[in-house]
């Protein structure tokens, strides 16, 4: 990674997600198996899923980077060699590792393999950055608490060649870099396994001792107060900044999130960095930029640490999300005037609707008329992933996403 060019990172949950993320400008994209990563859940990528997905985004001269970055038990280590060797076989770009006998591991059985040091390490000063950039690391995501500051401090006093990788944008931790034991404690799920329960959205009250069964709100407020719940992070406004402390990956959290949350939010940041290049001496995010990320489902906004120690990052009055648009299709092509798609939500014709192609502007546009898969004139697409059609003299690519504003 150059250090006169931002990275774009994206998240993806599985194959859906990942070609999101590709099709909408990620650089790079970032990924789990059903082993070792941060998100334990049915979705992630088996071998050969892994094999196709890192094939199809070299042919983009897009990079691949593979998660292993739970805190492992005993039991896990002798199952890590074959792990790795999968990896080598797929020839991901790299690994991100959290921790360090993984990390000694992976330059055991894979010497060549470019190794990330994931947020979970809680990398906050240049001398831990430095030493782990010693043992074989290249690139270094640091943890969520540091402020711009401390991040160029960190860049002036580590080695020019170590990358440093930062979240910009998504749901926020409540615990320090992501190591929380609250959800093992309550529910025996395991965070550091990618097992979060997210006990941290919950609504708590106060119950005193002898008075079992009386619950008192921490505010005045019969809903109690979500004490622990973060906002989302959110620092579209403010590439120019990140640039210039030193960070050389933007960061975007979400693999459990959507494939319209993946292509919409990369395509805002892939937008945002290009915009960067155009007019680094006076840069100002253009509005529809700025409004992209507020299209998608997400908790209220703040930009974290960033600028010193948040005084508003916290939301106490519910865990839910802001949701103002819904995705309801996808284009799979446009063939002699006619746009060919696949349902997603119900909508009906003569909605409007606004359409995102990767790299644009949305388009707004009525529908005043939709068609069945056998031409017939349709009143509504009702049916999940029905295929439907519309008359339009403008041609969007495969993968285009229609939503609507609610």
């Amino acid at each position: 990674m150059s250090m006169n060019q931002l990275e774009v990172l994206a998240p993806a949950g599985d194959e859906e997600r990942f070609y999101s993320a590709l099709n909408y400008g990620a650089d790079a994209i970032y990924l789990g198996r059903k082993q070792f990563g941060m998100r334990a859940s049915p979705m992630n990528f088996e071998f050969q899923q892994l094999v196709n997905a890192v094939e199809t985004a070299h042919a983009k001269n897009v990079k691949v980077y593979l998660t292993c970055n739970v805190l492992p038990r005993n039991n896990e280590i002798p199952q890590f060699e074959q792990f790795v060797k999968e990896a080598v076989d797929a020839k991901v770009d790299a690994m991100i590792v959290a921790d360090i006998g993984l990390l000694s591991l992976i330059k055991k059985y894979a010497p060549d393999m470019e190794i990330h040091i994931s947020t979970q390490t809680g990398i906050v000063n240049y001398v831990t950055a430095q030493e782990l950039y010693n043992m074989g690391a290249k690139r270094i995501v640091l943890a969520r608490e540091l402020s711009l500051d401390e991040i160029a401090e960190i860049r002036a006093k580590t080695s020019p060649d170590m990358d440093i990788e930062a979240f910009v944008h998504g749901a926020m931790c409540v615990s320090f870099s992501g190591r929380c034991l609250l959800s093992q404690y309550l529910v025996n799920r395991d965070a550091n396994h990618g097992e979060c329960a997210q006990p941290c959205r919950w609504g708590y009250h106060l119950m005193e001792e002898k008075r079992p069964g009386e619950y008192f709100p921490v505010f005045e407020d019969e809903k109690g107060t979500y004490i622990l719940n973060a906002k989302d992070l959110c620092m579209i406004d403010h590439i120019d900044k990140l640039a210039d402390a030193g960070v050389t990956s933007l960061k975007i959290e979400g693999r459990a999130k959507s494939a319209y949350y993946v292509a919409v939010v990369t395509n805002a940041y892939r937008m945002a960095v290009d915009h960067y290049y155009k007019s680094k001496d006076n840069f100002v995010l253009p509005q529809w930029i700025h409004d992209e990320v507020y299209k998608v489902s997400h908790r209220k906004y703040s930009n974290g640490f960033f600028f010193g120690t948040p005084e508003e990052s916290q939301y106490y009055e519910n865990s839910g999300y802001i949701r103002n648009y819904d995705v309801v299709a996808v284009v799979e092509e446009c063939r002699d005037g006619v746009v060919y798609c696949t349902q997603r939500n119900r909508f009906f014709a003569g909605d409007t609707v606004e359409i995102l192609s990767p790299g644009q502007m949305p388009v707004e546009m009525t529908l005043s008329e939709l068609f069945n898969e056998n031409g017939e004139s349709i009143e509504t697409a009702n049916h999940a992933m029905m295929a439907f059609s519309f008359k339009c003299d403008k041609v969007f690519p495969k993968g285009t996403v229609i939503r609507r504003e609610t």
